[in-house]
């Protein structure tokens, strides 16, 4: 099938890391602003099929060791073909891609970060038309409704920008139609499986107010793909008893979680980052993060640049939260999730959020709550935790609520039996005496979390030196 490509393709590859060293070039990513896979169903006179085009440099023309802009379109037609599955074979482009040897595609949409390996570049995979060569034969022969199709490869040319902006008025035409449906309406929730080759115990779960980690499959996408493709990475899930409306536990879902993880995950709170949060793949479009100082969260993207208010970066956070685990605090989510009445609902939703980049911030005006909007900071109000207590205190931010307690007393606080674990770890490595210890599955508690800067003077409670 593949016998005119220079690397094999299948389905061994998929979930292959290339690490910087290792790369030849770098399409898209951190580092590049611009940057989109799209596909759109078109008429059948509309498509010239089997066409692979490449606008601006082709891949044996791009600097070494270097990122680029980078844009794949993908247009197909078919007689049962309709707009509502463009979303769901837009993201076949990141399992496709991952099957060929040497090529690395994470992300989604406009967050796309792709990879070709040095090792694979040597071997003769030196062209795009090679790469949509093989992508237009997996389409082709994982799903025969797809008539005619053809490509077209962006590499910074003046169409690219074009297609970037329509790209994007065409997300947002999508998400929009997903708002306003209700999780209690439905009888049946969707699981996505497509990032468990990175992710081994992760399904996400795609419901009417809970988009996918990813930020490109809606429920409607994933009902679509679900009747398309009945034996797919997509696929129903009956929702079955709800068990926690607070939290959003349903036993459907904990029943699906279990099966699909191989007893990994057994229960699932789709509306908390604390106890059993959803999992985290990798693709996520941001994360909620837990700031203990402040009780209260920070979200940050992935194309924020930079350390955050708590000095981590992206990079580092993800590490915290991807692979399919469940860590307390630490919560991979999609931006259109944000827009949900369901947000961190068991956690305070938008009353429990502090700090966001601003780009963020002026993209969900209108949907943080105009009582709240002005108490969340950003990068140009705090770049520290004290910064950030200081702001959130000076705005009455709701959080700040939850400060009132002694600021001086060493003593143990008393009046409770058991102690609640306040940090969790599926593996957690001690040194001790030049011996290595690891701990699995433990579990800290606690009395009392007392946080003090390394090096420093102890602080109060309120963050001022003892």
């Amino acid at each position: 099938m593949f016998k005119d490509i220079p690397v094999e393709v299948g389905l061994v590859y998929e979930g292959e890391r290339i690490r910087k060293e290792d790369m030849r070039v770098e399409l898209g990513g951190p580092k590049v602003s611009e940057k989109f896979e799209l596909v759109l169903v078109k008429k059948s006179e509309e498509i010239n099929d089997g066409e692979i085009k490449v606008i601006g440099q082709d891949l044996f023309e791009l600097l070494e060791g270097k990122t680029h802009p980078f844009g794949i379109l993908v247009e197909v037609s078919g007689a049962k073909l309709e707009e509502d599955l463009e979303g769901v074979l837009e993201r076949r482009v990141h399992e496709y891609m991952n099957y060929i040897q040497g090529v690395m595609h994470l992300n989604q949409r406009y967050d796309i970060w792709v990879r070709v390996s040095k090792k694979s570049f040597a071997r003769g995979l030196n062209s795009f038309r090679q790469i949509g060569s093989a992508l237009i034969r997996l389409y082709r022969s994982e799903l025969p409704i797809i008539e005619k199709i053809q490509l077209t490869f962006f590499t910074g040319e003046e169409e690219f920008l074009n297609y970037y902006r329509i790209a994007r008025d065409r997300y947002e035409t999508r998400d929009a139609r997903a708002r306003g449906l209700l999780d209690e309406e439905v009888d049946t929730f969707y699981g996505c499986a497509l990032c468990q080759s990175f992710a081994p115990s992760h399904i996400c779960v795609i419901t009417p107010q809970r988009y996918a980690n990813c930020g490109a499959i809606s429920w409607f996408d994933g009902r679509a793909a679900a009747r398309m493709d009945p034996d797919g990475p997509i696929f129903p899930i009956a929702k079955g008893e709800y068990l926690d409306p607070e939290h959003g536990e349903y036993a459907g879902v904990n029943d699906h979680a279990s099966s699909r993880s191989m007893g990994e995950i057994n229960r699932v709170w789709l509306y908390s980052a604390f106890g059993y949060p959803h999992t985290s793949c990798g693709c996520f479009e941001a994360i909620a993060f837990y700031i203990p100082e402040v009780e209260g969260f920070g979200i940050v993207h992935r194309r924020f640049a930079g350390s955050t208010v708590n000095g981590l970066p992206f990079s580092t956070l993800a590490d915290s939260t991807a692979g399919g685990r469940q860590v307390d605090g630490f919560h991979g989510i999609s931006l259109e999730y944000m827009r949900s009445v369901r947000f961190l609902q068991a956690d305070g939703g938008w009353n429990c959020v502090v700090w966001m980049p601003a780009e963020i911030k002026e993209q969900l005006a209108g949907v943080i709550p105009e009582e709240i909007a002005h108490a969340i900071a950003t990068e140009q109000d705090a770049m520290d935790i004290d910064s950030l207590r200081s702001f959130l205190s000076g705005n009455k931010h709701p959080v700040v609520l939850k400060w009132s307690q002694p600021e001086e007393s060493e003593e143990p606080t008393h009046g409770f039996d058991t102690p609640s674990p306040v940090m969790s770890f599926s593996e957690l490595p001690l040194m001790a005496g030049g011996v290595k210890i690891i701990l699995k599955n433990a579990k800290i508690y606690a009395e009392r979390v007392i946080i003090q800067p390394a090096g420093g003077n102890p602080r109060k409670p309120g963050g001022k030196d003892v």
